[in-house]
């Protein structure tokens, strides 16, 4: 990827994070809201609008950190595993997913509660995951499948533990649909950024 690509990536998923990150937060936190709106306090409308976006930019630096981590260690775990990474690949989201519900299950719940609950987050990443994984496969070709659903999963939930550290539900949902939307975003987009660059490349 070039420099000019590179920059409009970066900006983009700047742009997502900021928006979505405003969207979720006015959504998961709209009781905190209705007063400012009810009384025509559009100021602080305002600031707490430019609050939430510089929150969004947190999300999306984070999101691309995490994108640009992972294409190094698929391109380490090509070298090293070859022909089993994909099967490696499968095994760590096994893994991340049973921790999502057993750690989150014995730090934060009662004695009496029903392990129910901490399979939400789980099931919606992975369905999430594997909807955008199909998505990557039927742009691209079939050998993206596993390394895009490991990126959505795995990487997603690296990207997302400060907050699962403090399991605060509001703050669960405002950190994670912003990062599902960058790293969306990043997976869906930089085939057709490096197709761009290789019609460019030939045309000269």
């Amino acid at each position: 990827m070039n420099s000019r690509n590179w920059v409009r990536l970066f900006l983009s998923t700047l742009l997502i994070g900021a928006v979505s990150t405003v969207i979720v937060a006015f959504i998961v936190r709209w009781d905190q809201h209705t007063a400012e709106f009810a009384n025509g306090e559009y100021l602080q409308v305002l600031s707490v609008i430019f609050w939430y976006i510089g929150i969004g930019l947190i999300f999306s630096i984070i999101s691309q950190m995490g994108f640009f981590a992972y294409l190094t260690v698929h391109r380490f775990g090509l070298g090293i595993f070859k022909s089993l990474w994909s099967a490696v690949q499968v095994v760590l989201i096994v893994f991340v997913l049973f921790d999502l519900v057993y750690f989150r299950y014995i730090a934060f719940a009662n004695d009496g509660d029903s392990l129910l609950p901490y399979l939400a987050f789980p099931i919606f990443l992975l369905f999430y995951g594997l909807l955008v994984a199909y998505v990557k496969k039927a742009q691209t070709n079939h050998h993206a499948f596993i390394p895009a659903l490991f990126f959505m999963v795995v990487v997603t939930t690296v990207e997302w533990f400060p907050v699962l550290r403090e399991n605060e539900p509001s703050w669960l949902l405002l950190m994670l649909f912003p990062l599902l939307a960058c790293n969306s975003y990043q997976l869906l987009v930089l085939h057709k950024l490096n197709q761009a660059k290789g019609k460019a490349a030939t045309a000269k």
